[in-house]
């Protein structure tokens, strides 16, 4: 081996080893999450300023909500992030979460092909606009994943009177996957897909689709914040799980979530409680 690269090698090595060791020393945090504020760029959006006022490092695993509420359950994590209040509420009362705070909302949406063969185009129902798929057997693509999303799109089901699941596999289709990928599913399809707005104003392979239901009140869609019990699980490092969480309700974190957005659009709504 010729004298320059050999030393080139050594100085590579010795430069990777010291960046390894600088990551190592830092401290950090693993935050059970969605898919939809990771797909929608949130996180990437406001954990690097995070990091730097706090030095804290955050790891996230980005799961369907009922994943990541498992996931959690099992000590898989310091923090839980997600969409789906009952399930959140419940977490707590289990002795799994020490106390759950809201941290931002947005709202889902219908979207739909141009064709728009339910003929639900433009309305606000989103109840009516779900009997009119099933009456007319339009093609609609679920997550089928024990998502926030999911468990929403179901409580809506039941508000139309449809048992939708009974029709799985023939106009109900379950991608079993995360929003980003049913999306594309969905719009392969031309199946109805409902989705979180921030994930859907994010996607970029919208083709001929367009939002054909939304407004609705029963479409609003909170997120909580919950660290995960340190006395059920001895893992979680509950001082730096607590200071993410008081960032991400604080003003600095609510003004970050408030400032992100996509070709000029806010995706997501801070609404914590101040103490």
């Amino acid at each position: 081996m010729s004298k320059p690269l050999k030393t080139l090698l050594i100085g590579s090595a010795l430069i990777l080893s010291g960046l390894s060791s600088s990551h190592a020393d830092n401290p950090f945090i693993v935050v059970q999450s969605t898919t939809s504020t990771q797909n929608s760029g949130l996180l990437d959006a406001i954990l690097p300023q995070f990091t730097e006022a706090k030095g804290i490092d955050v790891r996230v695993v980005a799961v369907g909500t009922g994943q990541a509420i498992k996931n959690a359950s099992n000590g898989d994590g310091d923090v839980l992030l997600v969409h789906a209040k009952a399930a959140e509420e419940q977490f707590v009362a289990d002795g799994q979460g020490v106390e759950r705070f809201d941290v931002m909302y947005n709202d889902f949406v219908l979207v739909g092909p141009a064709e728009d063969p339910a003929g639900i185009q433009g309305g606000s129902d989103i109840a009516a606009a779900l009997a009119s798929i099933a009456e007319t057997r339009s093609t609609f693509a679920s997550r089928g994943d024990d998502s926030g999303t999911h468990k929403a799109e179901l409580r809506l089901w039941e508000m139309a009177n449809v048992d939708a699941q009974a029709a799985s596999g023939d106009w109900y289709r379950e991608t079993g996957s995360g929003m980003g990928a049913t999306l594309n599913a969905g719009t392969g399809m031309s199946a109805y897909v409902l989705t979180d707005r921030a994930t859907w104003i994010a996607f970029g392979n919208k083709g001929d689709y367009q939002v054909v239901v939304e407004g609705d009140e029963r479409l609003f869609n909170q997120y909580g914040v919950i660290l995960v019990n340190p006395e059920r699980h001895a893992n979680v490092k509950a001082e730096a799980g607590q200071t993410f969480i008081n960032w991400l309700t604080g003003s600095e974190g609510q003004q970050a979530i408030a400032a992100f957005k996509i070709d000029g659009q806010q995706l997501f709504f801070p609404n914590a409680v101040q103490p």
